[in-house]
């Protein structure tokens, strides 16, 4: 059912001049709106998904714009429903017109994603697949759009319909047995469904365990660079950005405040932050800064830290990574300027696997010359590695979860499903045992929006661009 049965209209391109602009129009008077402006053809007689050429003009018979209009017929549309592309010259000024002349013909405004949710309310797209646009629409590397895209192609969707099968055909008999009560009998085999709990909770766990993975590829990967001062932190970061964007000076304490700049490594996305050296401040802005620092590493993904090879003795080094040490942060070791003594030998600052509280392989402490950009390659490489969890590549046909609302039902999904699993093996009535499956159907069923409540589309679809 359609969400309405008015005719929405926006404009569907980025703000600014361009070469073309497109007005987007669907609904039911969605044809017939511009025909009486139209000059060329009758778009009301106008064959399915013909694309044409004329002059549009506004209410007094003046011309707007020399426009391409395609027609779209329900249900052959995006959003299921009959619908029109107005492409115009890309001047602000001229859209607006179009706007306004649709406006004045009988169409209301879209609202944010409104298209989207026309597009899902008519079996379209599933709830899932309606996000997965926005996400690429917002995709701002090749890993965001391979993953964007195949949730787009219905990847997320299968994953989720094949669990939701498996459990509704034993929670079927199992609300079988609840009508037949009174007798005491048993239509699903009890070790057959705990096994079958097993591998969906299994699968379940796959999905949100990759979901630190999407996000970050999906978000970008928030990288610190921390160190003490005068380390090189800042020269790593133009380094990186391959600009001079960060002040670079002898003077220890350069850096007061953080600085943050995105970079697409291999397909991936990094947000560097340059922060703040670590050391004892020595005034009210530098101590500001420092904490700062610290705050920004307690919510990154991952940490750069950078140290002097001449200047940094193995105590102090340990002591601040200490100081940095969070279980679920990766940890990156530069040892720079190693062109001041490339006699040092600075693996013996890190005597075993561990440092302190961190556990880091041999692969990830890279000796550097930041200035002149010396291994720059390999820490490019070893970030992309970390980043990806050893990965590589994201193949187009994984399934990676990267949208924290699918997380968030999972998780609820795979605790309902454990108590599954507890009252089964405790011996719990078929009524107890149908409560939970009830709900983690209900909890996986929001993911692909089989079920859904006005709230729930409300909040997603606000998030969209307006014109999709």
């Amino acid at each position: 059912m359609s969400l309405s049965a008015d005719t929405i209209i926006a404009i569907a391109t980025p703000a600014g001049e361009g070469a073309i602009g497109m007005v987007r129009v669907s609904g039911p008077g969605s044809i017939s709106l511009f025909n009486p402006y139209f000059r060329g053809h009758d778009l009301v007689d106008a064959p399915v998904r013909q694309v044409l050429y004329g002059v549009l003009e506004d209410e007094d018979g003046q011309p707007i714009d020399e426009v391409i209009i395609t027609i779209y017929r329900a249900p052959a549309s995006y959003t299921g429903e009959d619908a029109v592309e107005i492409s115009a010259h890309g001047s602000p000024y001229i859209l607006q017109r179009i706007l306004h002349l649709g406006g004045a013909a009988g169409a209301r405004a879209a609202a944010p994603g409104e298209f989207s949710q026309r597009a899902f309310l008519n079996g379209k797209l599933d709830l899932s697949q309606a996000e997965a646009v926005a996400d690429l629409i917002a995709s701002r590397s090749a890993a965001a759009h391979r993953i964007a895209l195949g949730q787009l192609r219905g990847g997320v969707s299968h994953e989720i319909q094949e669990l939701r099968h498996q459990l509704i055909d034993f929670a079927s008999l199992i609300e079988l047995e609840l009508d037949f009560g009174e007798e005491d009998v048993e239509f699903a085999d009890r070790t057959q469904l705990s096994q079958l709990v097993a591998t969906i909770r299994q699968r379940i766990e796959a999905l949100t365990t990759s979901f630190r993975l999407g996000n970050a590829i999906k978000e970008g990967v928030s990288t610190v660079i921390a160190g003490r001062p005068n380390a090189g932190k800042s020269t790593l970061l133009n380094a990186l950005l391959n600009e001079d964007r960060a002040i670079v000076s002898p003077i220890p304490g350069t850096t007061r405040d953080t600085i943050e700049e995105a970079v697409v490594i291999g397909g991936m996305t990094f947000r560097f932050i340059d922060t703040a050296g670590i050391r004892e401040a020595t005034d009210t802005i530098e101590a500001m800064g420092v904490e700062r620092t610290l705050q920004r590493v307690a919510s990154s993904q991952l940490l750069i830290y950078v140290f002097d090879i001449i200047d940094t003795d193995p105590a102090t080094l340990v002591a601040d990574l200490d100081r940095l040490h969070r279980d679920d942060l990766d940890l990156i070791v530069v040892a720079n300027k190693m062109d001041l003594n490339p006699y040092t030998k600075y693996t013996h600052y890190f005597g075993a696997d561990y440092v302190g509280k961190w556990a880091v392989p041999p692969e990830r402490y890279i000796p550097m010359i930041a200035s002149e950009r010396s291994n720059l390659q390999y820490l490019q490489d070893t970030l992309l590695d970390v980043a990806t969890q050893g990965r590589g590549a994201i193949d187009a046909q994984e399934v990676i979860l990267s949208n924290a609302r699918h997380y968030d039902a999972l998780t609820r999904a795979d605790q309902a499903l454990a108590r599954v699993a507890e009252g089964l093996q405790s011996g719990l009535t078929q009524d107890f045992v149908a409560i939970d499956i009830r709900q983690s159907l209900r909890d996986l069923g929001e993911i692909t929006g089989e079920i859904t409540t006005d709230d729930l589309l409300g909040n997603i679809f606000s998030n969209f661009c307006i014109g999709k």
